[in-house]
């Protein structure tokens, strides 16, 4: 019988790493001097890498050759099209604009082989190939030496061999891409210097304004020996049977942000479907999760430890709309069923089992909505009615200790829209009922940020009044368990409306905002008092991000 390594437990707890190189579109490139390496002939070659590109007006450079054997590139349309040596073949299958893909092409065979191309691990075209590759430049982001296409957006992970790595459809690499067998370059994943290598065979030349980047698509380090250690040791119950290491509560989950759906400041957005996740407890690194199914704003968020929904919002119809996600694994948000009523900008919160979402904007005429539904996060269906707030009212915030839900702030909607509350009430999760008055914020906030440990939340700045419009810095604090009013913590960075807020039970993160729109995060240390902090910043390709909505897997509403 072989050693059970109980204290490793798998690839998926690591974060994904590395880097990528930024092009704008505008003589930005990478070239690779010329060798006798890239000298293929009539034989097999592989090159591959990760692409994130925005929505483009023109087709955009991945790579090509000095002597224009080969150049490979994104249409407008989201196809990939590929010189061949002597004409173009395009792909059936597409790419999503400010996504990471990942792109092959293999020429297989010798002599009169086929070179085939891959969008994400599905082959979308091949066609014969006779060419004789001769020795040249390669270059990443151009075309050729005597070319004018260029690259825009983010390039990661690139990596050459002189064999066919890909010969049929196949799974997408989920660990950085490694040295294997015939490579002779391995480029484009630090995050501080775009001309670093893992392999090459000559000189690698930024061009332009080419820049290293941290936004990453979600690869992890290979490595073998390295997982979750658990705290504690494997017990042998009985003298049939053995438990291995469960480890403590504090192991229990990941300390993953989301930030999902809101609105750019690009005239004319039609709303944002993107996900993002960052590590909470890290500072600076942001990548992309995946979609909701489609675009809307004023969202609400909650999750468990290992699950996270989507709840309503707007598009600027008011939704019912619930989808969920498993934090732990990026991916597309799934449909989870519909909430009792429409919640447009409104406010959610949960503990590890039951997620509430309350107040907003719904109904035909459009009104304030009171109503708080619940949903079993591990279960999927329709919201139930648990009762309602002490006041209608959209666009404010909640939070949530383990046993308790708290609703901060909004405004008066349609019938009264100038009209801000400081109003904070309170539900026992676990039961259902009316809210109870809870007592005072400091000043009345709508569109405001919330996050919470497991005894104090935080009310993080928004819109104050109107006519005209107000924005607030003030960061103020509760203590859940308790009632009472708001007590003063600090400034915000930047003052702002319709930020996105979560939290682990350390740290609040905070992340977009408009006065202007930006995709900066900032953070506090919620046991402190204290001004916000620069975190990092969101990889928002075009324009910057608000009324997004904020989760995680480690929230103060987790037990």
């Amino acid at each position: 019988m072989g050693i059970l390594r109980a204290d490793v437990v798998s690839h998926s707890q690591l974060e994904p790493t590395g880097g990528s190189i930024y092009l704008d579109g505008t003589g930005d490139y990478l070239s690779i001097a010329s060798t006798d390496a890239f000298a293929f002939g009539t034989g097999a070659f592989t090159f591959e890498c990760w692409v994130n590109r925005p929505s483009l007006s023109a087709a955009t450079q991945i790579c090509g050759s000095s002597n224009d054997n080969f150049n490979l590139y994104m249409n407008t349309n989201g196809t990939i099209s590929l010189w061949n040596g002597s004409a173009n073949i395009t792909t059936t299958n597409t790419i999503d604009d400010d996504t990471w893909t990942h792109v092959a092409i293999c020429r297989v065979g010798t002599g009169t082989g086929q070179m085939r191309v891959f969008i994400d691990g599905v082959q979308g075209v091949n066609g014969t190939n006779a060419t004789t590759y001769a020795a040249g430049n390669l270059l990443i982001g151009r075309n050729s030496n005597s070319g004018s296409t260029y690259g825009k957006g983010y390039i990661s992970n690139v990596r050459v061999t002189r064999t066919a790595v890909y010969k049929e459809n196949f799974t997408v690499p989920k660990l950085e891409l490694e040295n294997i067998p015939g490579t002779i370059l391995l480029c484009c994943r630090s995050s501080s210097s775009a001309t670093a290598s893992d392999v090459t065979y000559a000189t690698i030349t930024s061009n332009g304004d080419t820049t290293a980047s941290a936004v990453i698509p979600d690869v992890k380090k290979d490595i073998i020996d390295t997982g979750v250690v658990f705290a504690d040791n494997t017990k042998f119950d009985t003298l049939s049977y053995m438990v291995p290491p469960g480890g403590t509560t504090a192991q229990s989950n990941r300390g993953r942000g989301i930030f999902g759906g809101g609105y750019t400041s690009v005239p004319g957005d039609a709303g944002v479907k993107r996900i993002y996740y960052i590590q909470i407890d890290s500072m600076g690194t942001s990548a992309e999760f995946g979609d909701l199914t489609a675009a809307r704003w004023g969202v609400g968020g909650n999750s468990s430890s290992t699950r996270g929904l989507f709840n309503g919002g707007t598009t600027p119809t008011n939704l019912n709309t619930i989808e969920y996600i498993t934090i732990a694994t990026t991916s597309n948000a799934l449909d989870y069923g519909d909430l009792n009523v429409q919640h447009g900008y409104t406010a959610s919160c949960s503990n590890q089992t039951r997620g509430l979402t309350g107040g907003g904007r719904g109904g035909s005429p459009v009104a304030t909505v009171a109503q708080i539904d619940y949903n079993t996060i591990a279960t999927l269906g329709n919201g139930t009615d648990f009762g309602d707030l002490t006041q209608a009212r959209m666009g404010l915030g909640a939070l949530a200790s383990p046993t308790r839900g708290v609703f901060c702030g909004g405004n008066g909607g349609p019938s009264s829209p100038t009209t801000v509350y400081n109003i904070i009430d309170y539900v026992t999760i676990a039961t259902t009922g009316n809210a109870t008055d809870f007592g005072d914020m400091t000043i009345g906030h709508n569109y405001h940020a919330t996050a919470s440990s497991s005894t104090r939340g935080i009310i993080y700045g928004g819109i104050s009044s109107y006519g005209p419009t107000v924005r607030t810095n003030v960061i103020e604090y509760i203590t859940i368990a308790s009632t009472g009013s708001g007590t003063d913590f600090g400034d915000v960075r930047d003052d702002g409306e319709h930020v996105g807020g979560t939290s682990n039970s350390i740290r609040g993160v905070f992340a977009g905002g408009q006065n202007p729109y930006r995709n900066s995060i900032d953070y506090i240390t919620i046991a402190s008092t204290g001004n916000g902090a620069d975190w990092g910043d969101l990889p928002i390709e075009t324009g910057s991000y608000a009324y997004a909505t904020g989760l995680s897997d480690s929230h103060g509403g987790i037990s």
